[in-house]
């Protein structure tokens, strides 16, 4: 989703460097942590500078994450792009703001549709005003939020989806002008307001399902999940990693009242990455079964990273974000158990890579189902600032991963952008069976967006644009089938589940343009799908013929929005 301007805004000037305490880790010079010794003023000033240089960067090279170490801080904070704000407790409750934790439309004439890259998390919120405004779109995260009040997800004007998990909210949550809407494992308040495809799973208090009027469905449980690794400062001081354990049947949060389970790795026991560091210095800390904690900041790889142990955690900070060069995978993962890569924009380098995540190697066929490896918060993008290539985004050959919250965009802004500058085929492919997906967003990929071949796969949540792009309609199609399909399962596949799709279509350059089904799949009982739409933007530039197969639709600049409850 994006607007149709392309200017990019300069960055102001950056704020000063952090500093780090004695006995805290360095972790750079873009990561701020916080304590209570810090006067609230000079905390309120680190903050807003942070802001007003990130507040128009969309495609800048700032990254910034600010920690709150336990404690109260009377404060307001403004997320702008590349920055993630942060608790630092084991509970959320640890690390309080009392004032607000926001994000504005004020970037962009109050419109939200390029809301992207920033989050919060293990915090607790007491917003001054008694409502939060959390106005974002895609690659976005609120996760692990204890928030006492009210919570708006737009500011007014256009606003296109995002992200909630493991969150305790008190008040009202209030979707507003959200195209659509995803909120996993969490305890809500009430909810209000549903637009094309709002979707809750493993959520208390959630609104029942109500598919197609108004769109919203309910899931009451998620059946496996695991959440996101995260830092905190345990009460000797000692800095650590918290993994969460898997949940199975899960509803609600993986920390209200009661300890969260999990394992503690010591900061000691991660290599840093900061600026100096090679790939040479990140391969030989996982070959020794370390781990890295990636400080923000834009990193070329000029090989790929490669995690051969288990139970390996990569986990970033403010959007640190990795360039493969030489036509390198980013990160190339082993078929091991539970390996976690979190809060990382990977970003397609001028030559074409294979991919820019590959889960195990084709044919992997372990399995790990009692230690999965998850994906939290991992965006890919190609083009925006570079004119990035690749083959396939992210490929899943492994069996048992989790992906929780991803973002795959091929960009339709920014630099580098055209259908021969940034090119990439496919999205996700999922070979793995047992995969589970929360919260897929995939976009504008020249071919298949998800192509999904493994056995027993579930989604829960799907959002997607087709290319805005394609030339004509001869240089867009799937073999004898017009245009390529959002979302498809492999034909020799018998068990497959989905639930809250949407796909939409704007063909700018030719509206003429047909894609004749926004899900292809076998027609067989174990291959299910529920709350389904599609969509013809800008007043139907382009049409999608039908929903899935042959059945519902059309969207077109006739009927913009298709809707099918079940298939088959």
């Amino acid at each position: 989703m994006a607007l149709a301007s392309t200017a990019v805004a300069a960055e102001a000037a950056a704020p000063p460097p952090a500093t780090h305490k004695p006995g805290d880790p360095d972790l750079g010079p873009n990561v701020y942590v916080f304590d209570g010794s810090i006067p609230t003023a000079q905390i309120q000033s680190t903050v807003d500078a942070v802001y007003a240089q990130q507040q128009h960067a969309e495609f800048g090279s700032g990254r910034y994450a600010l920690l709150f170490k336990p404690g109260g801080y009377g404060i307001d904070v403004k997320l702008g792009y590349y920055t993630h704000v942060a608790g630092l407790g084991l509970q959320p409750s640890a690390a309080g703001i009392t004032g607000s934790c926001q994000v504005l439309g004020e970037a962009h004439g109050n419109n939200t549709l390029i809301n992207f890259w920033r989050g919060a998390e293990n915090l607790n919120i007491v917003p001054r005003s008694g409502q939060d405004i959390w106005a974002v779109s895609q690659a976005t995260f609120y996760r692990r939020i204890y928030l006492l009040g009210d919570l708006k997800l737009s500011d007014g004007s256009w606003s296109s989806g995002g992200f909630i998990a493991d969150c305790r909210l008190t008040g009202q949550i209030n979707s507003g002008t959200q195209q659509q809407w995803v909120t996993r494992n969490s305890s809500l308040g009430s909810w209000v307001g549903s637009n094309w495809n709002i979707v809750f799973v493993g959520t208390a208090n959630a609104p029942a399902t109500t598919f197609p009027v108004p769109p919203v469905t309910s899931v009451p449980k998620s059946p496996v999940i695991r959440e996101k690794p995260f830092l905190y400062v345990d009460s000797s001081g000692a800095w650590q990693v918290f993994v969460p354990d898997v949940r199975h049947d899960a509803q609600a949060t993986s920390w209200e009242a009661q300890k969260p389970a999990g394992t503690s790795i010591p900061i000691a026991d991660f290599l840093i990455v900061k600026d100096g560091v090679s790939v040479a210095d990140m391969n030989a800390a996982l070959a020794q079964g370390n781990h890295l904690l990636i400080t923000p900041g834009i990193y070329h790889l000029p090989e790929s990273l490669k995690v051969t142990k288990p139970n390996t955690v990569i986990l970033g900070l403010g959007y640190a974000t990795l360039i493969p060069d030489n036509g390198a995978i980013a990160i190339d993962v082993a078929d091991v158990d539970g390996v976690h890569l979190a809060g990382l924009l990977i970003e397609a380098g001028v030559t074409e890579s294979e991919a820019l995540i590959r889960i195990g190697a084709a044919g992997s066929r372990r399995d790990h189902s009692r230690n999965p490896s998850t994906m939290h918060d991992v965006f890919c993008r190609i083009g925006g600032t570079l004119p990035g290539k690749t083959k396939q985004s992210v490929v899943v050959n492994s069996h048992n991963v989790i992906i929780d919250n991803t973002w795959l965009w091929r960009a339709d802004h920014g630099s580098g952008v055209g259908w021969t500058s940034n090119t990439v085929g496919e999205g996700l492919v999922v070979n793995g069976d047992d995969v589970v997906a929360y919260g897929l967003f995939v976009e504008h990929h020249q071919k298949t967006q998800v192509q999904w071949n493994g056995e027993g796969g579930k989604t829960f949540f799907f959002q997607n644009e087709m290319p805005y792009d394609p030339p004509n309609q001869a240089g867009w199609m799937d073999g004898p089938h017009r245009g390529f399909p959002a979302y498809a399962v492999g034909d020799h596949v018998r068990r497959h589940e989905a639930w809250g799709l949407g796909s939409y279509c704007i063909f700018a350059i030719d509206r003429t343009i047909v894609a004749d089904r926004a899900i292809a799949a076998p027609h067989t009982p174990g291959v299910r799908f529920h709350s389904m739409i599609t969509f013809s933007l800008g007043g139907g530039q382009g049409t999608i013929a039908h929903i899935v197969n042959n059945a519902g639709g059309p969207s077109d600049s006739t009927t913009n929005l298709g809707m099918l409850a079940q298939y088959p």
